[in-house]
């Protein structure tokens, strides 16, 4: 009996949220006995304008870079400083 647990980031969705886009990641994790796949649970996450991405993969640091652009994160930060505190 071989257990090998893996990770992958299986599904990446530009979501548009008007003035700026923020990047929805689905992470899979893979439980395999013996090669065989016994579990499968999956964990999202949003990566918006203002995080830092610098440590995430290759992809993601691509597609960040590409949506991420100067001006959506101007307009991100505005949206988040006239909704105040929740």
């Amino acid at each position: 009996m071989a257990l090998e647990k893996s990770e992958l980031n299986d599904k990446l969705e530009i979501i548009d949220v008007g003035s700026w886009k923020v990047l929805q990641v689905r992470t899979a994790t893979v439980i395999k006995d013996d090669g065989k796949e016994i579990s499968r649970n999956f964990h999202r996450r949003v990566i918006t304008p203002t995080d830092d991405w610098s440590s995430e993969d290759s992809e993601i640091k691509t597609i960040c870079d590409t949506i991420m652009t100067a001006e959506r994160i101007n307009a991100f930060k505005a949206a988040q400083e006239s909704s105040g505190p929740a």
